[in-house]
Order: structure tokens, then C-alpha cells, then sequence
């Protein structure tokens, strides 16, 4: 699965040697990305006067409305699209190696909740689970397969079979994972109070104009009151990523090893720093056959431990159904 040269496993990388792994997949992505590669030329720069990665640009997420973002051939047929709204041009993403995005998201469920295999994983997916390119439901779907308890699964409509489910398993004490997009969350919450206390919640942004847009304090305080549980943890994810972040109630996201959150100056995209405040600029060294340097229209803050916020949206950008819920 990994045949990058002069590129080292992504999955050995930790916080000592993410520098050095990110500057040589940009080198090698600046060579074999057509789209990366011209966008740099337009810019004037030169990927080997290139030696820290506060000075590496970053290619606009929007590319991936406009063009086919690969890095080399892909031969497949495999892409994952964003959900958008009507009328609105989705994100595409080609998948050249579907073990290697398996591999990221199941290494990256492990690194913060353990063994799929321990869980009972219950997933909210309505719309999404309708989509055939949805990167969402590909995940979940895996993590169903992997964590094998009988009662794993979608659930899409059927509130009250969900909610007998629940109730039965919260009795037996196996560990329990809800995942769903938040105005499914929201509808199934407001149809079935709880008491839920050993289940994990997790939501995973989008309300599609399904609802009135809440603060995720609002959807959080909401969703903890009607089911029962004491904090709702979140998943920060793209189509255009093929790793991703979690929160586990506070709405500080953690990235895996392999992933690293910068801010950039909203009016100057070349001003990159560490932390601070400003718009996401993610590196998803995941993203080997793809471009692994997404400037975001997502604002937000990083912390100096590498914590990451997201606090809205850019003016102007459009919206797509995993930020459509203001955080602020």
C-alpha cells in the first residue's frame, strides 16, 4: 500500500518527524500534482527553496469543486462527493487506494476510542446514507463491519426501533457509539427522552436546511438534556480529507498523528502560523494521492498543544453539510 519514494509511512509519523514527512510528500506532490503543481508555478514558487512548512502553500479547497486533484494516474472509480445543496457544485475527491483512507480512519477511531470490536456502533445517517459517494457512510459502514455486534448498524428513519435499541443496550453496560449528523441527532432527540449515561454521542456537523441554525452550545446542551448523556462529542471531516478530528464534549478538536491544523490570516492566505486565531488550514498526510495541503473555509482557533476550534464560516464561502452549523 505505500510506494511513495522519499515519502516515509504516514502512519509512523508523530509530532518529531511530521515536519520533515509533510515537507517531503510536498516535494513530491509539487512534482506529480498537475493541479498542485501549476497553482504553484501561478504563485512563483519553487518547492525546493521550500524548508519549513509555515511557507508551504496551501491549495484552496474550492480546486476540488473545479478539477480532478490527484496526485499521479488514478485508474479507479472510486470518489467520495460533498453533500452540498441545491443547486450548488459538490466537492470531488478520486480515491486511488481505499485501504490506505480504511487504514487512516480505523487507525484513527483506535488512536481515541480504542477497538471498534468494543463497540456497538449505531449510525443517524439520513441523507448521507441515501448518497453512493458519501465518505461518511464508507466510514461508518466499515466501522459497523469491524465493530460486529448484531445490533451495529443504520437506522435512517426508524427512531423508535433506535430508541428501544438503546434503552436495551444501556441496560447490558456494552459500550455504545451513536454517530449521526446533527439535525438527524436533533429530530430523534426531540422525539424520545433518554437516560443514556454510558453511551458516547457523537455528532457530526450538517443540518442540510433541514432546521433553524443552532450554536453548538445549543445543539450540545439539547441533546444532552433529552438523552441522558453528559457531553456530545463531535467529528471534524471532509470530503476533501481522508483523516479526521474529534471532540470529546468541549468542542476542542484533537487531530490524529498524521494530521496537523494551522491558521492562515483570513486576508492574507500566505500568512501561516501554528496557532492563533484565523482560517483552517489543514495537512492530512492521508492525502497521498490527492493534495495533501487544504486551505479550509472554515475559521477557527489552534491552540499551541495542537487543539483545534471551529468557530464558523468564511464570508461568502459556500455552504456545504459539514459546516452548516455555526459554532459561535
Amino acid at each position: 500500500m505505500w510506494n511513495v519514494p522519499g515519502v516515509p509511512n504516514i502512519f509512523q509519523v508523530d509530532q518529531n518527524n511530521f515536519e520533515g514527512a509533510a515537507l517531503a510528500l510536498f516535494r513530491a506532490q509539487a512534482h506529480e500534482n498537475q493541479v498542485y503543481r501549476e497553482y504553484l508555478r501561478v504563485l512563483g514558487v519553487d518547492p525546493f527553496r521550500i524548508s519549513r512548512l509555515a511557507d508551504v502553500p496551501f491549495l484552496p479547497i474550492r480546486f476540488f469543486k473545479t478539477h480532478s486533484v490527484t496526485t499521479g494516474s488514478i485508474s479507479g472509480d472510486l470518489f467520495f462527493e460533498s453533500s452540498g445543496t441545491t443547486g450548488s457544485v459538490n466537492s470531488r475527491h478520486w480515491v486511488k487506494d481505499p485501504g490506505l483512507y480504511v487504514r487512516s480512519f480505523v487507525s484513527g477511531f483506535r488512536h481515541f476510542y480504542g477497538e471498534p470490536s468494543d463497540w456497538c456502533i449505531l449510525g443517524l445517517l439520513p441523507g448521507y446514507l441515501e448518497r453512493p459517494h458519501s465518505s461518511l457512510v464508507y466510514m461508518v459502514e466499515e466501522l459497523v463491519r469491524l465493530s460486529g455486534h448484531p445490533a451495529s448498524g443504520f437506522y435512517l428513519y426508524d427512531h423508535e426501533r433506535l430508541a428501544q435499541q438503546l434503552e436495551l443496550l444501556s441496560k447490558t453496560g456494552q459500550r455504545v457509539l451513536l454517530i449521526g449528523v446533527t439535525f438527524a441527532l436533533l429530530d430523534f432527540a426531540a422525539a424520545f427522552k433518554l437516560s443514556l449515561p454510558g453511551a458516547v454521542v457523537m455528532e457530526t456537523g450538517g443540518m442540510k436546511g433541514r432546521r433553524e441554525e443552532w450554536t453548538r452550545d445549543q445543539v450540545h446542551a439539547f441533546l444532552m438534556e433529552r438523552l441522558g448523556v453528559s457531553a456530545v462529542h463531535s467529528e471534524y471531516g471532509m470530503t476533501e480529507l481522508l483523516s479526521q478530528g474529534y471532540s470529546f464534549g468541549d468542542g476542542l478538536f484533537r487531530s490524529v498523528p498524521w494530521m496537523r491544523v494551522l491558521v492562515r490570516e483570513e486576508d492574507d492566505p500566505f500568512s501561516i502560523r501554528s496557532f492563533g486565531r484565523g482560517v483552517l488550514n489543514v495537512v492530512d498526510l492521508a492525502n497521498v494521492w490527492s493534495c495533501a495541503f487544504i486551505g479550509t473555509e472554515d475559521v477557527g482557533r489552534v491552540e499551541a498543544d495542537g487543539g483545534f476550534e471551529v468557530l464558523g464560516r468564511m464570508d461568502n464561502s459556500d455552504v456545504r453539510g459539514c459546516s452548516l452549523m455555526l459554532t459561535l
